[in-house]
């Protein structure tokens, strides 16, 4: 049965049906395999349970918030801060595209706006400043997977409604692993460009002075972190409402920066519906499946295979990163959440993982997957903002940041403190 499920999925995916559409006719697929009830009939009642979630309402918020941000200059001033403290570490401008990707991803929970927001003021200095493109454009894609991981998430919240698990001590979670994340991006860059030190591109000179004066462009991604994340630990609102304080936040700053315009909130109204759209289909679909395949014995037959292996809690940990490694080079890495989270994490809980620290490694997972090829959403990002060539060059780029990945990985294993340090400090 298993493996009729996954052939299934593989090949409705080789059709290039959107991945909403995939996992609905699988599950329709299944049914009439394995099932001798009409669960189709639930369709309507499972869609609607899966909608109808409070915290669902924070994902249009902070798609909303990353829209207006793109719009509203924040995003080229912080780089030019970023350039002016980063760009004398081996490497210049390829630092302050992670750098600037770390501080965006704390105003918006999406890697995509991350990588497209970052991507599209630093692409036209690749070649001014003489950059290894590839190494160039895997910063601006590695970089740009902060965005899940580094609060506010969406992918977080996802996790925390498919486990049951609270969003405030999540966030608090993945604050430590995305910051040091980052700097192992930034270590790569260092390594790399002092092996071959024509990547690094010409160096840029900038006095103290010019950086101190910079630093008030840094300030309002700051002020929407402290908006959104601490509004939500003083108690003064829930994930929901501290996006929606986020967005009130965001069309404050573009209005001093006098781009608060009609045409600008149409077009950012617009994209929020498309995204919005696009996410929640596939969370219906993925529910419906996920109903589908409990109810056809599925889940039960993978839970008693995986206890029956006998592995180790970590050998079982090395099964499930394996496991998403490959899974996401064939999935959408929110269908791939929704559809593995519910069977996974309770093996993984049940074998003594505490579901706080597995959130934040499944994040990580998840943001490999956006950088391997062939169904990486950021390579594609990253490379629909080039004015030319092959999407190879972006792919070479980023694949070294997976092995930073697992690095990060192997460090949660070795000292879960690290996740779960600050958390412990959180009391619900």
């Amino acid at each position: 049965m298993l493996g009729t499920t996954l052939l299934l999925l593989l090949g409705l995916l080789a059709l290039s049906l959107p991945v909403a559409a995939a996992l609905g006719v699988l599950g329709l697929l299944l049914e009439q395999l394995y099932s001798s009830m009409p669960l189709s009939l639930a369709m309507g009642e499972v869609a609607w349970s899966a909608s109808r979630d409070f915290l669902l309402v924070s994902i249009p918020m902070f798609v909303l918030l990353g829209e207006i941000l793109l719009r509203s200059g924040v995003a080229e001033r912080m780089y030019g801060a970023m350039v002016k403290w980063l760009s004398w570490l081996p490497g210049g401008l390829m630092h302050s595209n992670i750098g600037a990707c770390a501080v965006f991803a704390a105003t918006s929970g999406s890697s995509v706006a991350t990588a497209a927001t970052v991507g599209t003021v630093a692409l036209p200095l690749v070649k001014r400043h003489g950059y290894n493109e590839r190494l160039f454009l895997g910063t601006l894609a590695a970089g740009g997977t902060l965005g899940i991981l580094i609060p506010p998430s969406i992918n977080i919240i996802i996790y925390a409604v498919l486990t049951d698990t609270s969003i405030p001590k999540l966030y608090l979670a993945a604050i430590i692993p995305g910051l040091t994340l980052a700097g192992l991006f930034m270590a790569l860059v260092v390594v790399a460009c002092l092996v071959r030190p024509a990547w690094g591109g010409t160096p840029l000179r900038t006095s103290w002075g010019e950086r101190i004066a910079s630093l008030p462009d840094l300030l309002p991604p700051l002020g929407i972190f402290l908006v959104v994340v601490g509004s939500i630990y003083a108690g003064l609102a829930t994930p929901t409402e501290a996006a929606s304080l986020g967005v009130l936040a965001a069309l404050i700053l573009a209005a001093c920066f006098r781009r608060l315009t009609l045409k600008m909130m149409i077009e950012a109204f617009e994209n929020t519906m498309r995204t919005t759209a696009m996410i929640m289909l596939i969370i219906v679909a993925a529910y419906f499946l996920n109903f589908v395949i409990t109810a056809i014995g599925l889940t039960g037959m993978i839970t008693n295979a995986v206890s029956g292996l006998g592995l180790s809690p970590y050998a079982m940990l090395v099964v499930v990163v394996v496991f998403y490694l490959v899974l996401g080079c064939f999935m959408e890495t929110l269908s791939m959440m929704i559809t593995t989270i519910p069977i996974i994490a309770p093996v993984m809980v049940a074998l003594g993982f505490d579901p706080i620290w597995l959130g934040v490694i499944i994040v990580i997972l998840i943001e490999a997957a956006l950088i391997t090829p062939p169904v990486g959403l950021n390579l594609y990002v990253v490379q629909s903002l080039r004015a030319g060539g092959r999407l190879d060059d972006v792919i070479v780029g980023a694949l070294p940041f997976v092995l930073s990945m697992l690095v990060m990985i192997l460090l949660l294993a070795l000292f879960p403190g690290l996740a779960l340090w600050l958390p412990s400090l959180f009391r619900t």
